[in-house]
């Protein structure tokens, strides 16, 4: 939604007045334009244009330098083993806020004054970047109605959307930064708990790994709607996905609401139920719940469930004796089995959370 023109016009120019290689990303380190090339070029910048973001090794080295905080522009040195070439940032801040950063390669002709003289064009490039963060949390005030589960409040909706659209939920994080606001064209986006975006189904799964990614959390996705007014929907079912994802390693770190099987009906269960199902394993300490987890989800299979534990196959089946004595099943059983299953799966989402 950012306008690519205007800030690719302004890198061009930084460039050319500079004749210094220059980039522009935003705050989680992805590619929003970059300058003609002038003299060396390294593996990052490299890497950076064609893969559209930074290594995360890359971003750890950079933010090391404090430049997330800095007013300025900052010199980072050249470091042979990250094949990093001698460098300027200069964090793109508008009002005490920084969206992102201009990169500009350091042959030796970056003096003081020459940034000096550039100083108008880097608080250009970041007031673009803010007016189009200001844009998208407008957006982002109205998705919350076209979300809501009442239909009055869907109905005052104040965004127009086309579909199909897939809903995205994703879990935010204290310790790190997404950049909801440079997504691509057509995807609205709402801070909270979870984060709410709403995207063209076509692009809901690379939406959600972008956010996910940079969040270093876990995401939902649920079924696409033809229907924008059954956004709703999809998002119930991308908040329960959510669910599966952060307690279920298996769906982790992203999970399809259509991809659950059975866990669907598990994340539409609220707390009392879960703990109804879960009494029934009450009994098992965390080594005898793990080992009839794994023997189950496995189809019973010992051999390769020893395996996947790493105990002798001997050992799992004294695990297994002693569960079943404690938990008076048989999990030769099929309907004790199928019990034991849905109340060992319960449990992993009995802890309360907010969604």
């Amino acid at each position: 939604m950012h306008n690519t023109a205007d800030l690719q016009e302004i890198v061009d120019e930084i460039a050319a007045r500079l004749g210094a290689s220059a980039t522009l990303e935003d705050r989680s380190f992805r590619l929003l334009a970059y300058g003609a090339q002038h003299g060396d070029i390294d593996t990052v910048r490299q890497e950076s244009i064609l893969r559209r973001r930074a290594t995360g090794e890359v971003r750890d080295y950079f933010e090391r330098y404090g430049i997330a905080r800095a007013e300025g522009p900052v010199r980072i040195p050249a470091d042979a083993e990250l094949k990093v070439l001698a460098r300027v940032c200069w964090p793109l801040r508008h009002r005490d806020v920084t969206y992102g950063y201009l990169w500009l390669l350091d042959s030796g002709a970056l003096t003081d004054a020459a940034l000096r003289a550039a100083a108008p064009l880097v608080a250009r490039a970041a007031a673009a970047l803010a007016q189009e963060a200001r844009s998208r949390q407008d957006l982002g005030h109205g998705l919350r109605a076209l979300l809501s589960a009442d239909p009055e409040e869907r109905a005052g909706a104040s965004v127009e959307v086309t579909g199909p659209v897939t809903a995205v939920a994703v879990r935010a994080s204290e310790e790190r930064v997404a950049a909801l606001w440079t997504l691509p064209r057509g995807v609205l986006a709402r801070t909270g708990s979870p984060v709410a975006l709403l995207a063209p189904a076509h692009l809901a799964g690379e939406v959600a790994q972008i956010v996910q990614s940079a969040y270093g959390t876990a995401a939902g996705i649920g079924a696409p709607r033809a229907d924008p007014g059954d956004a709703w929907l999809s998002w119930r079912e991308a908040r329960q996905a959510l669910r599966i994802a952060e307690h279920f390693p298996r769906y982790a770190p992203i999970a399809r609401w259509e991809d659950l099987g059975v866990h669907r009906l598990l994340a539409r269960l609220g707390q009392p139920d879960l703990r109804e199902l879960a009494a029934e394993t009450a009994a098992l300490d965390a080594e005898l719940a793990q080992t009839v987890e794994a023997y189950l989800d496995r189809g019973g299979h010992a051999q390769k469930t020893a395996a996947e534990l790493g105990i002798h196959r001997q050992t799992l089946y004294y695990r297994l004796g002693k569960a079943e004595r404690l938990i008076h099943r048989d999990l030769s059983d099929g309907d004790d089995r199928l019990a034991v299953h849905l109340a060992l799966k319960a449990a992993r989402l009995r802890p309360h959370d907010t969604l």
